[in-house]
């Protein structure tokens, strides 16, 4: 397959990215035009800042390339998606503070009566963006389903964290600072309010079952939340400074993952029965 040349911009878009538009938007039962790029990037195995450079730095030729495939990308994303991701990036560059609907609805390229007749109000357009850019439906999705043994679902939960934490929009990581700079704000405290009580029903609800299985120790459900995810919280959103002044001492990520996951096992984990039949 050849690669595709827009006439508008002269811009070349290769065919793995078509392919890899493609395959987002199947994954994600979606319309090519309303996979984002940073999905795109992900199927592609490249960073979103090297796929805006091979598109041109706008999805046009993306979309010419897909015409030119057969595909036609679809039309503009509804006001909901494009309120979520706007509101997304400003929480990530500007914090939870800035947040209002004029502003969302300027960036979103929408009105403010829209932003009320889709959400109702400010309060559940930012439950819904963390809802969104948290763990939590990563978490629930894991558990819902065969996730193998105590260890390795830990792993795997582990490292769903790590991966929400790095994603972009950083939308968490600039929860959490705020978190810091300000524990008694009505924003902050309202999101808390709305993501804890689910976060422990899902990941606390698994934990506890696990404690009546006897395969871990019997702790409150908050303490084994905290337990599994304060040290990868407080290690990955340091991560970045670190990496500036002590890049040698700074293991690398799958390393870090499987040592943040080990400590747990030892902190919690129970002997099986196999293992005390073994040591009898």
């Amino acid at each position: 397959m050849s690669r595709t040349n827009d006439s508008t911009t002269g811009q070349v878009v290769a065919p793995d990215i078509v392919r890899a538009t493609l395959r987002a938007a199947e994954a994600r039962g979606v319309s090519a035009a309303e996979v984002t790029l940073r999905d795109i990037a992900q199927e592609a195995g490249i960073s979103r800042s090297t796929l805006v450079r091979r598109i041109g730095g706008s999805r046009d030729a993306l979309d010419e390339a897909l015409r030119a495939a057969g595909v036609e990308p679809g039309g503009r994303k509804p006001v909901r998606e494009r309120a979520i991701e706007v509101t997304g990036t400003l929480i990530s560059t500007q914090g939870l503070g800035t947040v209002t609907f004029e502003r969302v609805a300027a960036a979103a390229e929408c009105s403010v009566p829209s932003l009320y007749a889709t959400f109702g109000g400010r309060d559940e357009l930012l439950r819904v963006v963390f809802e969104r850019y948290s763990p939590t439906l990563d978490v629930e999705a894991l558990l819902a389903t065969s996730h193998g043994d105590l260890a390795e679902t830990v792993r795997r939960l582990t490292r769903l964290m790590v991966d929400t934490l790095e994603r972009e929009p950083r939308v968490l990581p600039a929860l959490l600072a705020e978190v810091f700079a300000r524990p008694g704000d009505d924003n902050v405290r309202m999101v808390f309010e709305t993501l804890t009580p689910r976060l422990l029903a899902g990941l606390g609800a698994w934990l506890a079952g696990e404690v009546a299985a006897g395969r871990v120790r019997d702790l409150p459900p908050m303490l084994l939340t905290q337990l599994m995810t304060g040290p990868v919280f407080h290690h990955f959103l340091l991560r970045p400074v670190v990496s500036q002044v002590a890049a040698a001492d700074l293991p690398g990520k799958e390393e870090t993952i499987e040592t943040f996951a080990q400590a747990f096992l030892r902190a919690v984990a129970l002997p099986s029965t196999d293992d005390e039949d073994r040591q009898a």
